[in-house]
């Protein structure tokens, strides 16, 4: 990561989550922006073997793909980093989201429009064929994430937490993706799973 250090030496350090860092933050932060990047699409395309799923039996988790219209949104959070603190965050990062080895430095909007000062790290996702699941029809997408479990819980738990975030802090946004797999996952879980994981 000294690539970020000496490229970017004196602008303030802001990460952008788009999957799990949009409700589960484990860093310290000086502030917390909900807006979006622009140009890309959220799916559930890459395979978790270390969080939400294991080797065999992967989960899936989202990712970011380029879209055909540069304007198309994918709202999530920015936090911005304590200086003093950036190097020993982007190593628990690296730890965190160690599949995810695209990143770029992109401009974030706010829900009113105006941009953030500063560029915010994206974690795009990866290259590597054997961790990227693809598309699949949404009954076997959203069949493999009801079932699958990994160290940091349920696929399912993931999903629905992400799905709560947009609807509590951008209810007016639109990620047909996200939400249809909602619906269809939902309609896969026991009874006692929907108690669980739906408050």
């Amino acid at each position: 990561m000294d690539f970020f250090f000496s490229r970017f030496p004196l602008l303030v350090m802001w990460i952008f989550g788009y999957g799990s860092l949009t409700w589960k933050v484990d860093f310290p932060y000086c502030q917390r922006v909900t807006g979006y990047i622009k140009g890309y699409a959220r799916r559930f395309w890459q395979a978790s073997i270390d969080h939400r799923g294991v080797p065999g039996k992967p989960g899936r988790v989202v990712t970011l793909v380029p879209s055909a219209d540069p304007e198309a949104k994918v709202w999530g959070v920015a936090y911005e980093i304590p200086q003093h603190e950036e190097e020993s965050i982007l190593t628990r990062l690296n730890v965190r989201e160690q599949r995810f080895e695209r990143r770029k430095h992109l401009t974030m909007y706010h829900s009113c429009g105006q941009t953030l000062k500063s560029k915010v790290l994206v974690f795009l996702g990866t290259d590597n064929p054997e961790l990227i699941l693809g598309e699949a029809p949404l009954s076997v997408m959203a069949q493999q994430i009801a079932i699958s479990v990994g160290p940091s819980g349920a696929n399912s738990e993931y999903l629905l937490n992400l799905a709560n975030f947009m609807r509590k802090e951008v209810p007016q946004a639109e990620d047909e993706h996200l939400f249809q797999l909602e619906a269809a996952v939902v309609a896969l879980l026991s009874d006692k799973e929907k108690r669980i994981l739906i408050s």
